[in-house]
């Protein structure tokens, strides 16, 4: 019993009601479904008294019988992946390649096809999915922030500690440290070839991050926009910072790199990168001025560098030293 009062249209005045549990049946493309729904009825002349409430509730246990026979993700899951990954209900849709209303018309109540709903469902259930589509496609989002944000999002919910998410800033910090005037331009390509040589001696790669191929070469962008102010000149030395936390594989490449990277300048590593298979393959027939946002796959950049360990018979983390000389003798 529902102590409100409605209108009744048939006694021409508010009344009270009573609300009942009852057998319906409805129409979703051409199919029809049975459900139990509500009802609301006067209580003096027992007429059906509409409320839009109970209107919206039986609609909504239509489109469930209809999900729930059709297998489509439920409305209660599509609702709560955006608050799940903090992202907004546009940029999650940007993010899918949808078009820019498509999320918000299912967060509303409107059905996905079969397709979307399949992969609404996956996000849901799996963090790693998501994160996977979140650096893949983090260029169709219209900010940083957005990105970042459900970055660190989702690297809650698969438990990376803290340093294992700014473990790319960390090793900046360790190169602006250790190198000698480093302009952002040398910074990019000493964070690459950590990147390329770690994964060669050790077979991981120490920075989840993507790099992407620009004309100058391969690109951090979150590093990119942190230190732009600096164009070409050198970056500013922070505070000395402990740095014992790195694993002592890690630190050995970077101190390889350091040593036998970070001597030659910013210019003469672009030419050594850009005569590399990971950007060359990744720009394919871009003129060489042109502009390119094209995310370098980790494969490529893994497998080249262990061709590189290979190729030159490296045994240990400066062996390094000999590629870097052979590349300046090329160009």
């Amino acid at each position: 019993m529902d102590k409100m009062r409605v209108f009744c249209a048939e006694c021409r005045r508010d009344v009270g009601y009573t609300i009942h549990e009852v057998s319906m049946e409805g129409s979703i493309r051409g199919e029809k479904y049975s459900y139990f729904g509500k009802e609301a009825h006067c209580e003096e002349c027992g007429a059906e008294i509409f409320r839009p409430d109970i209107h919206d509730d039986n609609l909504k246990v239509l489109y469930d019988a209809f999900r729930e026979k059709n297998d489509i993700v439920s409305l209660e899951i599509i609702r709560a992946i955006p608050d799940k990954y903090a992202i907004g209900k546009r940029p999650l849709s940007l993010l899918l390649g949808w078009g820019e209303q498509t999320f918000s018309r299912y967060f509303e109540g409107d059905i996905p096809t079969q397709q979307y709903s399949k992969t609404l469902q996956e996000i849901y259930q799996n963090p790693h999915y998501f994160s996977e589509i979140l650096e893949k496609n983090k260029e169709n989002l219209r900010s940083t922030k957005a990105y970042e944000k459900s970055k660190k999002a989702v690297n809650t919910i698969l438990g990376f500690s803290e340093l294992e998410i700014r473990k790319i800033e960390r090793t900046v910090e360790y190169l602006l440290e250790q190198c000698e005037d480093v302009t952002p331009l040398a910074l990019q390509k000493a964070l690459y070839y950590i990147q390329g040589f770690h994964y060669a001696f050790y077979g991981e790669f120490p920075f989840s991050e993507d790099c992407e191929a620009w004309v100058h070469g391969p690109v951090y962008r979150e590093i990119f926009e942190k230190y732009r102010v600096y164009r070409y000149d050198p970056i500013k030395k922070k505070v000395p910072v402990d740095f014992s936390g790195f694993p002592s594989t890690e630190k050995a490449i970077m101190d390889s790199v350091v040593k036998n990277v970070c001597c030659y300048s910013a210019k003469v590593l672009e030419m050594f990168t850009h005569s590399e298979t990971p950007w060359l393959e990744t720009r394919g027939n871009l003129p060489l001025e042109a502009a390119s946002n094209k995310r370098i796959q980790k494969e490529l950049i893994g497998s080249y560098f262990h061709a590189v360990k290979e190729k030159y018979q490296m045994i240990n983390p400066n062996d390094i030293k000999s590629y870097a000389q052979a590349m300046f003798e090329m160009i």
